[in-house]
């Protein structure tokens, strides 16, 4: 059961998990994974849930499938690590290039958190310069530069979120409001100059699901070009989730850097960071920014990754995926009104995430205010009618190729009856 290996869990690792976001802290226990099928998890309690996490969004296509299954299957007969290059890794990074423009060389990484980590390093070695910007609520990983947040007024120092970051790394980072241009001009007129790299989510999707508003995306590349800084887009998130050529292809903005991970990888660890010629050949062993790693394109997050983009490149899958969330985000809507509850709905393309609160999500104050206590409470109800959601409102429920219609119906049943729960 799982409340036992909860039990047995939480003397072995911190808090019980692996990683902050399983715990589900308003629950008992959180559930154990047996095994997965297509938009379905099966829960060592015996229980059947349709998953709206998918790994927290590398699973576009669902779980287990059969074209991933088959390209890891036959990759894993011949070996699976081997220390030296293989030709997969070209095969990959050529698809990824063929989508990705602003990519001219790449460089795989094992985790998005390296792939922030390496492109802040390189955008730093590049311009000679030490700061960076970052928005308040975007999530690049865990390394010390990202883990901060902002304080009050329009831009200030960053301050660390986590024990064990030293001020001092912390203040190489300004923090800025999302959506916020009149904050980012103040603060890049200030240390503009200084500032080697803005790195942003292009559609913030690790505090709750946050769009940019129109235009804001390329207001932020403008301002990079006019300091000499460089923009990175993080789209660990969003690359190959929103469509191929990832956000940069939906608002027209070519960044100067790219992080890249999740779907990338077909579900197995990988992160990637790339750029132009001019600025990736100062990546070792070329140039003097290092970056090195045993697991760095591991042959089966190659194979899988690779698999899942051919996949994507047939479009089905896309439309399939786009067409489930647009009929839950409309469909929570209708059932918040007509329980009289106010319910707000951000969706972009597969990704969407609705909110307790009257007025419309466009920061992350506006998050912050929402009623997470009524969104937490729909988690429970809907778990308990074979639904997972997004284990929190700063979490992104994502849909996949297998959230086929009959999936979306049960959906919309089990979310009409956790509303009514609720109230």
């Amino acid at each position: 059961m799982s409340s036992d290996l909860f039990k047995l869990a939480s003397t072995i690792f911190p808090g019980g998990v692996n990683s902050p976001a399983r715990a589900m802290k308003h629950l008992p226990n959180p559930f154990y994974v047996r095994s997965a099928e297509g938009a379905y998890l099966f829960t060592e309690d015996g229980e059947k849930l349709i998953d709206y996490c998918m790994g927290f969004g590398p699973l576009i296509l669902g779980h287990r499938h059969p074209a991933v299954l088959r390209a890891v299957q036959n990759w894993l007969e011949r070996d699976w690590l081997y220390g030296a290059p293989t030709k997969l890794e070209i095969d990959e990074a050529r698809k990824i290039m063929d989508h990705v423009r602003s990519i001219e060389m790449i460089r795989f990484v094992s985790t998005g958190t390296e792939a922030t980590m390496n492109a802040i390093r390189l955008a730093r070695g590049f311009t000679g310069r030490k700061y960076i910007i970052k928005f308040e609520g975007n999530f690049h990983g865990s390394h010390d530069y990202v883990l901060v947040k902002a304080g009050s007024g329009a831009a200030t120092w960053g301050t660390p979120t986590s024990a064990g970051v030293p001020d001092e790394a912390a203040k190489l980072t300004i923090v800025v409001p999302y959506n916020d241009l009149d904050a980012l001009e103040k603060a890049m007129q200030e240390r503009g100059d200084e500032v080697a790299a803005i790195i942003m989510e292009p559609i913030a999707a690790n505090y709750g699901l946050i769009p940019p508003r129109e235009g804001y995306v390329k207001e932020v590349k403008q301002l990079t070009e006019e300091h000499g800084t460089l923009l990175i887009l993080d789209e660990v998130v969003t690359g190959f989730r929103v469509g191929l050529e990832g956000a940069q292809g939906l608002f027209g903005v070519k960044p100067d850097l790219t992080t890249l991970g999740k779907i990338i990888g077909g579900g197995f660890p990988i992160g990637a960071f790339g750029g132009s010629r001019e600025i990736m050949k100062l990546v070792s062993p070329l140039g003097p920014v290092y970056n090195a790693g045993t697991f760095n394109a591991h042959p089966v997050s190659m194979v899988a990754g690779l698999a899942t983009i051919k996949e994507l490149e047939g479009e089905q899958a896309y439309a399939i995926a786009n067409e489930a969330a647009k009929r839950l985000g409309e469909a929570i809507i209708d059932i918040g009104g007509r329980a009289g509850l106010d319910v707000w709905v951000n969706r972009v393309a597969s990704m969407f995430q609705f909110y307790f609160t009257k007025k419309p999500v466009e920061s992350t104050r506006d998050v912050a205010e929402s009623n997470e206590k009524m969104y937490l409470k729909v988690h429970a109800e809907a778990l308990k009618r074979g639904v997972y959601l997004a284990p929190s409102q700063y979490e992104v429920n994502f849909t996949s190729a297998a959230h086929d219609r009959d999936v979306v119906d049960y959906t919309i049943r089990a979310l009409e009856e956790s509303f009514k729960a609720i109230k």
